[in-house]
């Protein structure tokens, strides 16, 4: 549920960035939360939920750390939104949790835990939240842009496609919010819920991610993985988690790979409208990778052949090592950044004469839009 919320932003509700390298509190050290809510303590994450005017409390040993998010009632979400009325100028978003939804409190919390110590320009920023009675809303910053999702599944009429500039410029993007996550967070964290439908579109396309529900904390020590259910998306998951329900980081390695599949061929994770053998995204596309000559089979017809033939072997190459069967064989996010960083600064021009010729970083490409297609144009071909 998306409304507005004018009184917020002012310069009492600025957040502090946190340390590099943010530490989440061991659970021994969090304070567990009251008899009333449904987390148990064999949860990831334990929080002290207080009243709905409070904020919630993290115990770090020796001292304390107040989460960097307003706490709302429901009747103030309620008053300020005009009881969420889709006409109100939008300049936050509201996600009310689905009572008889699977999240339950656990996820809500967890979110906003999350969200309250982790941050990146490739994370979405949490506001403020309600736990009021049984209403839990989350009040994030608004993305204008929607998701990913809606821009390569379902774009409206008056929507431009993405151009391959652009899809270049998310992937690497999400790539660096999945990076922060594993590399920089302590411990590491597991997002276990990446897709499309989750990474939200700013101004000039600028992607974060969002929905941190399913987040667990990532193994540490000698420990190898962490088990628990198995949760997220179908068509997404990794194939060792889903089997066994062992999470490591090179799970959302997988999934991220996934992603990427989306961004370059347009197609679903699971659709059931297609043949039966192009159902699954990923199982359609491994014999394809198997072959550089049906490569530009797999690129957005939305495309019109509007792209690097070398970039779209290159990004198919990460793709394919991502959604490795085997999770040894995955690669680290770090090198993935690496790869993609790359690529995108790799602008592609379509005016430039052979349709496959990269130009120097900084150099704005010179595109006649056609109705129907973000940075498209009249010109065809591959090269």
């Amino acid at each position: 549920m998306e409304s507005c919320f004018p009184c917020l932003g002012g310069a009492n509700n600025k957040k502090k960035r946190p340390p590099e390298k943010p530490q989440i509190p061991p659970a021994s050290e969090r304070p567990k939360i009251g008899p009333s809510s449904s987390v148990t303590k064999q949860d990831s994450f334990e929080v002290n939920k207080e009243a709905a005017n409070k904020d919630i409390i993290l115990s770090n040993g020796s001292d304390h750390h107040q989460i960097a998010a307003q706490t709302f009632t429901f009747r103030d979400l309620a008053v300020a939104t005009r009881n969420f009325r889709p006409d109100c100028l939008l300049v936050v978003a509201i996600k009310q949790l689905d009572r008889n939804g699977l999240q339950g409190n656990r996820e809500f919390f967890v979110e906003v835990l999350m969200l309250s110590l982790l941050h990146h320009p490739n994370l979405v920023s949490l506001i403020g939240y309600c736990a009021d009675g049984d209403q839990r809303l989350l009040v994030y910053e608004y993305m204008p842009l929607g998701s990913l999702e809606d821009h390569l599944q379902d774009p409206s009429p008056d929507k431009a496609r993405l151009d391959w500039n652009t899809r270049m410029k998310i992937a690497v993007s999400a790539a660096k919010g999945l990076e922060y996550l594993h590399d920089k967070a302590s411990p590491p964290i597991i997002y276990r819920d990446l897709k499309s439908s989750n990474i939200l579109l700013g101004e000039g396309y600028h992607p974060k991610l969002s929905d941190f529900g399913l987040a667990k904390l990532g193994p540490v020590g000698d420990k190898t993985h962490v088990s628990t259910r198995v949760m997220g998306t179908y068509g997404y998951c990794a194939p060792e988690y889903a089997m066994t329900g062992q999470l490591t980081l090179k799970s959302d390695i997988y999934i991220f790979g996934v992603v990427l599949l989306e961004i370059i061929t347009g197609r679903r994770a699971i659709d059931n409208t297609r043949a039966a053998g192009e159902q699954n995204l990923v199982a359609w596309a491994r014999p394809l990778f198997k072959d550089r000559r049906k490569f530009p089979l797999m690129a957005d017809p939305a495309l019109e052949g509007q792209y690097p033939s070398r970039g779209l072997y290159q990004v198919l190459a990460v793709a394919a090592m991502c959604v490795q069967e085997q999770p040894s064989m995955r690669p680290l996010i770090g090198d993935v950044v690496t790869a993609l960083t790359y690529l995108a600064s790799q602008t592609y021009d379509p005016e430039a004469h052979g349709n496959s010729c990269l130009v120097a970083p900084g150099t704005p490409p010179q595109t006649r839009t056609r109705s129907g297609g973000h940075g498209s144009t009249d010109q065809r071909g591959r090269g």
